[in-house]
């Protein structure tokens, strides 16, 4: 059932930013309650996070709310000495639609190598965007060489949308360390890349 249904069925309880971190335990002993809770308390920065990455809205709902059920089916994996709830959340997220960009891309790359092979003409009309794709997965893949803390203030900052006074909040550090992580992060993304060309 949707976050919108369930508003009409019960008043939602209003949840401080401390309350995702109780709602994922008791989600994680199966209260489905607490899983509704959580839902309505996460699921705008789910949706913030598959938009901006996925870009199609169709595509991106779709995958949040897979992301919502893999954070139910996921709940008693969640170690809080690793991060928050929110930030193991938005993590999840982020690479949910990661996927699914990758996987379009390939299915892209497929069609353009199956045309290419039969002589045909190109049967994607966005063809054009394939170098940029390119670009994008190197970008991607890049981010697999940053610490854990770099990689998800990047994460959250550029492909979130989120400031960094944002980013500092959902994952509970101070704007200082933040701005740290991110800028050291793009450093060794450049050099990353560079190395790569």
């Amino acid at each position: 059932m949707g976050a919108r249904a369930r508003r009409h069925l019960r008043p939602v309880p209003s949840a401080g930013p401390g309350d995702a971190d109780a709602l994922l335990a008791a989600t994680a002993r199966g209260d489905a309650q607490s899983f509704a809770e959580l839902f309505d308390l996460v699921a705008p920065t789910v949706a913030g996070v598959t938009r901006r990455v996925v870009r199609d809205p169709d595509q991106a709902d779709e995958v949040a709310q897979e992301v919502m059920l893999e954070v139910w089916r996921l709940a008693p994996t969640y170690d809080a000495t690793k991060g928050s709830c929110k930030t193991w959340i938005a993590t999840i997220a982020h690479r949910r639609a990661v996927d699914r960009v990758r996987s379009e891309q390939a299915e892209r790359d497929r069609r353009v190598r199956d045309a290419e092979r039969h002589g045909a003409a190109d049967p994607d009309p966005v063809a054009g965007s394939v170098a940029h794709e390119a670009e994008r997965a190197e970008v991607t893949e890049a981010l697999d060489h940053l610490t854990d803390l770099q990689r998800q203030t990047i994460e959250l900052a550029y492909y979130g949308g989120y400031t960094y006074a944002q980013v500092a909040e959902i994952l509970e550090l101070p704007l200082g360390t933040v701005k740290t992580r991110i800028r050291d992060g793009m450093i060794r993304l450049r050099d990353t890349l560079e190395l790569s060309q």
